[in-house]
């Protein structure tokens, strides 16, 4: 199987960039490990969902003295068809940080604009068109009452019309990229690359789920890998790519609490919560979880002998979050393992924040009313007052019972001029390789504060057109 250009994998940035290939009049084969499956089924935040849908059943973990369990898509889209879509374009002062720090070249806020406004031009972004639900209603009210910054978030969303429904890729992105004439082959799964003869060889295992696993082999003059910020670096030193590969993978680490209520704040079928408070980032910041009983029950599952009582009261409680930057890891290939070693450490500092952020948390939840918070780090106590608040620990304590979780992973293989630190170049061309580039979440030089599936695909706009506008030039 032969193309001009191949991309492996299709979450935001393997999609944005697939696409403006195909529009740019390229033959493009668009790989990925998962399946096809239709945005809304299986159902958001289902069990099936997590099975159909996630990498390794939602169960991934970075091994440390405080862990860190990650999730990952592994299906057409990606990350875009699991999340909720909460939209940001990456905020000035983090941009700044990556110019300064990995000397990344014509990367202001001024020259992203105009691609964080093509990529929104296909997958529509918008605020919710009535009023937010009470669960998220009740964070916002909380930060008022401190005088903190506090915003409603838009959402990867239409509310309304014909294409109403989830902006995901593959509604979105894949959908256009399908109708320029792409090609896409699901199920197959790249354990590495090579280059011989002028072009890039693939080692690929192709495995539908209702047919037989079958060896494929393909070739392309043009790779760009957007396997996602774990699995890129896994595959590129499988393939003895190593240089500055795996080396700094980031997360924004989220420790969650469970907030008790004296009346009714959780009802089915209310929107997606939407707010955030904003008053502390960039050390961290705090938003609201999807809160159905199921999930309750999860967050509450250290909490012996609650279980039972949630029938009775699961409405009068929602799930709020803390979201930080901390934690650094490594990402390694074992010999015989299908999926790498995925290795995080934290500085005091991370920890202190980690502490600092869950009290402000619960500080802001106290403060809108709840008669508890039940912290997901079984060593904490139930929350009651701000007496409680004032007895906490200055720093989390190291050990795995802390329950940090992160629904974003990039910064593997940061990009940039800084050749001590980056993996690639200002637009995402791996070094020592000619035709071969990044397109993913690897590529960010660190945590963008916000939700970053925006950075993500202004990034991949932005580097898929300078190689268009180029030729797509070898060395």
């Amino acid at each position: 199987m032969t193309a001009d250009i191949v991309v492996i994998g299709s979450g935001p940035g393997g999609a944005v960039t697939a696409t403006l290939c195909a529009e740019a009049g390229r033959s493009v084969l668009l790989i990925e490990e998962g399946q096809k499956l239709p945005v809304h089924w299986p159902a958001h935040f289902s069990r099936d969902e997590i099975l159909q849908k996630y990498r390794n059943a939602g169960i991934s973990v970075a091994l440390g003295s405080t862990p860190i369990a990650y999730v990952e898509g592994r299906c057409v889209g990606g990350g875009s068809e699991v999340n909720r879509g909460l939209y940001h374009r990456t905020p000035a002062y983090v941009l700044d940080w990556w110019r300064a720090d990995y000397d990344v070249q014509h990367l202001s806020l001024d020259e992203l604009t105009p691609h964080f406004a093509a990529c929104e031009e296909i997958a529509r972004v918008e605020h919710l068109p009535g009023e937010a639900s009470p669960i998220s209603k009740r964070l916002r009210d909380g930060a008022k009452a401190l005088g903190w910054k506090v915003i409603e978030a838009p959402r990867l969303y239409r509310y309304a019309g014909r294409d109403a429904g989830k902006q995901s890729m593959s509604a979105t992105f894949v959908s256009r990229f399908l109708e320029a004439g792409g090609r896409l082959m699901a199920d197959t799964a790249v354990r590495r690359l090579s280059r011989r003869g002028g072009k890039w060889h693939l080692d690929a295992t192709h495995a539908p789920s209702n047919g037989t696993r079958q060896a494929v082999t393909i070739s392309a003059d043009r790779v760009f890998i957007a396997c996602g910020a774990v699995q890129t670096p896994a595959l590129l030193r499988r393939s003895g790519i190593k240089w500055n590969i795996g080396d700094s993978l980031r997360f924004h680490p989220m420790l969650k609490v469970v907030a008790e209520f004296a009346d009714e704040v959780n009802v089915s079928g209310d929107y997606d919560p939407v707010h955030q408070i904003k008053e502390f980032e960039p050390l961290f910041g705090m938003g609201c979880s999807v809160s159905s009983q199921p999930l309750l029950a999860l967050a509450m599952a250290n909490r012996a002998g609650f279980t039972p009582q949630l029938q009775d009261r699961w409405r009068r409680m929602g799930i709020y979050y803390v979201q930080t930057t901390g934690g650094c890891a490594t990402v390694r290939n074992l010999p015989f393992f299908r999926d790498p070693l995925v290795r995080v450490r934290h500085s005091d500092w991370d920890l202190s924040q980690y502490a600092d952020g869950l009290r402000r948390l619960a500080q802001a939840l106290l403060a809108a009313g709840a008669v508890a918070v039940y912290p997901a780090a079984p060593q904490y106590p139930v929350l009651r007052s701000s007496a409680d608040l004032r007895k906490l620990p200055e720093s989390l304590p190291k050990g795995s019972g802390n329950n940090l979780t992160s629904v974003h992973v990039f910064s593997s293989c940061p990009m940039g001029e800084n050749l001590a630190r980056c993996a690639t170049d200002s637009f995402g061309r791996v070094r020592e390789a000619d035709g071969l580039y990044i397109a993913d979440a690897s590529l960010l030089c660190g945590p963008t504060v916000v939700n970053p599936q925006g950075t993500v695909m202004a990034i991949a706009h932005r580097n898929a057109t300078h190689a268009i506008d180029n030729n797509f030039a070898l060395r």
